[in-house]
């Protein structure tokens, strides 16, 4: 492989020696992925040995193998390897075999990796693979600790809407906090290039007979209804093919509903659905993600029934209102505790004696009857926004195409205290859980207990970085990342008696067990002023009560660069269907802080065994290459 090297950088070095920039463009033309830090202390090293700031072939080939050539690869790569030089297809099955438990590997799987990854010529037609090719396959998607299967869709589609966890937003027009920040279309594209499949717009009034966009009572600013409905309809699949929800929390008048409705159809023409698949409706069962592909849903309160509107379908309805019921139209909770009306708290607070001559703030909203325009009602078909009275109620009276939108808190206790009740009616009915008004700041609280009892919605606001976004954003890497992921068979079933306290016969017990082996090129210390720091990394396991779990490494001193840890944790899970596992790496600054490094989180069930990798991507989300941990997974 030496020639295959020299063939490889003798142009970029004919007219002489390189700098650190040509050094930095060759590695680019190899594709060797390098951290700007890592690869100028690396250089620099390099120079120690001679003076100026020019490197020789033989200097870059050292850099380049302190870059590639991974001892931990090597040694692995030995093992299997008769001569040190190469491995046959016969070993390379053999160690896919042995160490990456692929038990059906044969010929043609080792063929396969050899063609796609073995650089050198001479080797790859011998049917072999060189140190080189088998480093490129260790850093490959391949043996990622994701499960390449997971990466597309391998899920049942065809199953009712309510059967999956649907990747869900909250305040999707907001890029900042909920009082100052501006309101932005930027949210909603992110939104769903991330695969997000339900939006939230919160609508008013605005002039002119212009909906607007923004977060009520507060200072943020207001976008127009119609650019939010053209961005939705320019990135609504490009994600993602499955349906996407449009949840509109809406404060307008009926004229300006029918503006909307207007903007809905017009915009998004055969995109939005407006009248139930096939002309049938089935009042049973909702369709399924694959029989609403490539359609918009508008959820939002309804007047009448899906029977009531498609007769209307024919007549000219425009400028016709239906009044809605105190109890319709109080529906969204959220009308009431999203929104907070901010007035109240300027006026100056009243002393005690005075109570009588302030009205009951509450008064105004009770007295308002809501009327909906039959033009924008009748463009909800399969979710029709409902308001939660009690479980009990909705086994009663709820029909499977209402939805109802539960605030955090009150969900919490209902988690807490009618467990199993929750998930019998999240069997049901789709449940979108919301964060409470009263975070201004637009922080998350953690989807996990809510996922834990099924509720397909769960929605966090897309703009706050943080665990609770890394646990959505993990969770919904799988299947594809279509942003429809189909629930444990436990929570789909009507008569099913599992609780997350209490899991019972539902468990399916997994002992893990994760060798933490090194890290590699791993993002410097904010401090440092070269490519150090002090790296220690935690894993944590996110679940059912009982699965909850967090273990530590011990802290490498100075060393980002390739920090070595050779650490074993184990854990016991449960209810691995439910399970999130989440690696984050942090520089140990003093015992009392730690400073993010990057994170990776993924669900449980997509955990590939054997020697992995494992990418780290930053606080927002973004992939840090060439940053990565390597492990040895292994689980029964």
């Amino acid at each position: 492989s030496h020639t295959w090297f020299w063939s490889v950088i003798q142009n970029d070095f004919k007219t002489g020696n390189i700098d650190l920039d040509g050094c930095m463009r060759l590695l680019e033309k190899m594709q060797i992925p390098f951290d700007e830090d890592h690869l100028k202390h690396i250089f620099r090293k390099t120079l120690d040995k001679h003076t100026g700031d020019i490197i020789s072939m033989d200097d870059f080939r050292a850099i380049y193998r302190a870059l590639v050539h991974r001892p931990e690869y090597e040694e692995l790569f030995r093992a299997y390897s008769s001569d040190g030089i190469s491995l046959s297809d016969t070993q390379l099955i053999k160690f896919l075999v042995k160490e990456q438990f692929q038990t059906e590997a044969n010929e043609t799987t080792a063929l396969e990796i050899i063609m796609k990854y073995e650089p050198v010529d001479e080797v790859r037609k011998k049917r072999q693979m060189s140190i080189e090719g088998f480093v490129r396959y260790m850093r490959s998607d391949e043996c990622s600790i994701f499960k390449i299967q997971h990466r597309t869709i391998y899920q049942d589609m065809n199953q009712p809407l309510c059967d999956y966890f649907i990747s869900s937003s909250h305040n999707t027009y907001l890029i900042a906090d909920q009082l100052m920040g501006p309101s932005h279309l930027w949210g909603y594209t992110s939104a769903l290039l991330k695969g997000c499949r339900c939006l939230e717009i919160d609508c008013w009034d605005g002039n002119n007979n212009e909906p607007i966009v923004y977060h009520g009572h507060t200072l943020t600013s207001k976008i127009p209804f119609r650019s939010v409905i053209h961005v939705i309809d320019k990135y609504a699949f490009m994600s993602s093919a499955y349906p996407l929800v449009l949840s509109l929390e809406n404060h307008c008048s009926p004229k300006q509903q029918e503006v909307m409705a207007h903007y809905l159809k017009s915009i998004l023409g055969d995109k939005l659905l407006s009248s139930p698949i096939g002309g049938e409706v089935d009042m049973t069962r909702l369709p399924s993600p694959e029989a609403l592909k490539f359609k918009v849903l508008v959820k939002n309160k309804k007047a009448g029934t899906i029977e009531e509107s498609m007769l209307r379908m024919d007549q000219d309805t425009q400028g016709e209102t239906e009044e809605l019921s105190d109890s319709d139209f109080l529906s969204e909770d959220e009308e009431t505790d999203d929104t907070l009306p901010l007035q109240r708290s300027k006026s100056p607070i009243k002393r005690r004696g005075d109570r009588r001559s302030s009205p009951p703030p509450q008064k105004k909203s009770k007295v308002k009857k809501g009327k909906i325009a039959l033009a924008l009602s009748d463009l909800v078909v399969y979710t029709k926004s409902q308001k939660f009275v009690s479980f009990e109620h909705s086994l009663m009276n709820q029909m499977c195409y209402e939805n109802n939108s539960i605030g955090e808190s009150q969900a919490r206790k209902l988690v807490r205290y009618s467990a199993r009740d929750f998930i019998s009616h999240t069997t049901r009915f789709i449940t979108r859980i919301y964060p409470k008004g009263t975070r201004m700041s637009s922080s998350n609280y953690n989807p996990q207990e809510f996922w834990n009892v099924g509720c397909q919605m769960v929605a966090l606001n897309f703009q706050t970085p943080g665990t609770q976004m890394e646990l959505q954003d993990g969770k919904f890497l799988d299947n594809g990342g279509c942003g429809y992921v189909l629930k444990p068979d436990f929570l789909r079933d009507r008569n099913t008696t599992f609780t997350p306290q209490n899991v019972g016969g539902y468990s399916k017990p997994m002992s893990l067990s994760i060798r933490l082996i090194s890290g590699h090129q791993l993002p410097p210390s904010s401090l440092s002023k070269t490519n150090k720091a002090d790296p220690k990394v935690q894993i944590e396991i996110f679940g059912v009560p009982e699965d909850q779990a967090r273990k530590k490494s011990s802290v490498v001193k100075s060393n980002a660069l390739s920090p070595k840890w050779n650490e074993t944790f184990s854990f016991n899970i449960q209810v691995p269907e439910l399970a999130l596992i989440r690696f984050c790496v942090e520089d140990e600054v003093s015992l009392a802080n730690n400073e993010f490094l990057g994170q990776f989180t993924l669900p449980v069930m997509s955990l590939n065994t054997g020697y992995r990798n494992i990418p780290l991507l930053s606080k927002e989300g973004i992939k840090l290459e060439p940053a990565s941990l390597f492990a040895h997974i292994w689980y029964y």
